[in-house]
């Protein structure tokens, strides 16, 4: 596969990263993952928005990434994924450097890495139908979820610890509350309102997330963003996850606990079926 670094586009496995990168030492730096339906980028341009504002608060010596879209929509053709589904991941470090704590020189320069891949969308499609099973974990993140840095551990293992549960996602819980999953946004809906956390530094503002809250606007679905009690899970009628990779997938099952007859719900039906024509699938 062809891969883009520092301004050239090389075979993948011919790239070489520095040791002394700061991503590789000390996670220092931001990610993004565009979905491409048919060479179409989804939602690229909010994707980059949410890069740039990660880079200003990071404290980045470059916040303004808007060229990486013609990267990524390169990496599409040269890799000949301009047809079918794919990812697009985006990666930028603070660069290499002699490891410390505090910043590089301002004139260090960064790293810039970004991939295309095609993406088997088979893979989710039982749970996308019938239903996901997930697990609630503890929320051992820091507390700027908001962020979408390299830093990873903790989804990582919640994510992990899903995996070996037989579980489709990990649902982290903070004080009591459900905030989202390892990699999704997390809904829930009660007498035919979506509920879903509240924007802040303790979740990530999905992107698919946005999406789904306009379809709700749009279909006349009543919507609030406040926090989903674990021990009120049991009143739900429905739950669903949502993602860049997974879109509306419902969730049938959390933990031990049976979400409403235990196949998805109308609401989320029409959730699903919305976002689909927002991708031209």
């Amino acid at each position: 596969m062809i891969a883009y670094y520092n301004g050239s586009y090389l075979p993948q496995d011919e790239i070489t990263i520095s040791p002394d990168d700061r991503g590789f030492l000390l996670a220092d730096g931001l990610y993004e993952v565009i979905r491409s339906y048919d060479g179409t980028l989804f939602q690229a341009e909010v994707h980059l928005q949410r890069l740039n504002n990660g880079a200003r608060h990071l404290k980045l010596s470059q916040t303004d990434f808007r060229d990486l879209l013609h990267v990524a929509n390169q990496l599409l053709v040269k890799n000949g994924l301009d047809k079918g589904d794919a990812t697009v991941y985006l990666q930028v470090t603070r660069g290499a450097a002699k490891r410390r704590h505090a910043f590089p020189d301002t004139n260090t320069p960064l790293t810039l890495y970004a991939t295309a891949s095609p993406f088997n969308s088979s893979a989710g499609k039982k749970a996308w139908e019938h239903g996901a099973r997930v697990i609630s974990v503890a929320d051992q993140r820091w507390a700027r979820c908001d962020l979408k840095t390299i830093a990873l551990t903790a989804n990582v293992l919640a994510n992990q610890a899903a995996h070996e549960a037989g579980a489709d996602e990990a649902i982290f819980v903070r004080d009591g509350v459900l905030i989202e999953g390892s990699h999704t946004n997390f809904m829930c809906v009660y007498d035919d309102v979506v509920i879903t956390a509240p924007a802040s530094n303790y979740i990530l503002d999905g992107i698919t997330r946005k999406v789904v809250l306009e379809i709700c606007k749009e279909q006349g679905i009543q919507t609030e963003q406040r926090p989903i009690f674990k021990d009120q899970i049991h009143l739900a009628d429905e739950a669903m996850i949502v993602g860049t990779t997974t879109e509306v997938t419902p969730v049938i099952q959390i933990d031990d606990l049976v979400i409403g007859d235990g196949t998805p719900g109308k609401i989320t039906k029409i959730l699903q079926e919305e976002f689909s024509k927002t991708t031209g699938k």
